[in-house]
């Protein structure tokens, strides 16, 4: 079945019309309850992403891969934690300030639990990605 020029264009101007979802994820822990925390402007990209390079052995934490590896994927759990919403401002494309208030916002909610990825200067347990800390 050949699509047609006009056909292509069409699905083409609907492709790039189309928003990722946006928000925060975990990749949980089972056994100690230790989160991986991350939020991005494609989760589901990137909640594929992180899924394969731990299958593959090529994550970037080596705490989160060392655990994966020891425990086995059965073990964990990969969940949105939540979305973030666009604006109705089409303009608007840059929410990388929102997304960094919405990690540190669920470090705030999860306060009490370990992470493979915060580091906050009053407690040796948690390691920051991507979200710079405050020294208290």
């Amino acid at each position: 079945m050949k699509i047609s020029t006009e056909r292509k264009k069409q699905l083409q101007a609907q492709y790039k019309q189309m928003k990722p979802d946006m928000g925060i994820f975990a990749v949980i822990n089972k056994v100690n309850s230790r989160h991986y925390l991350e939020a991005v402007k494609n989760l589901k990209g990137k909640i594929n992403r992180t899924e394969f390079q731990l299958k593959a052995g090529s994550h970037s934490n080596k705490e989160l891969q060392k655990d994966w590896q020891q425990l086995g994927q059965e073990e964990f759990e990969i969940i949105v934690l939540e979305f973030l919403e666009y604006d109705e401002d089409e303009s608007r494309t840059d929410y990388s300030d929102d997304l960094e208030l919405l990690n540190m916002d669920w470090i705030d909610k999860l306060t009490g639990q370990l992470f493979f990825n915060v580091i906050v200067t009053i407690c040796v347990e948690f390691w920051i990605f991507s979200v710079p800390c405050v020294s208290v």
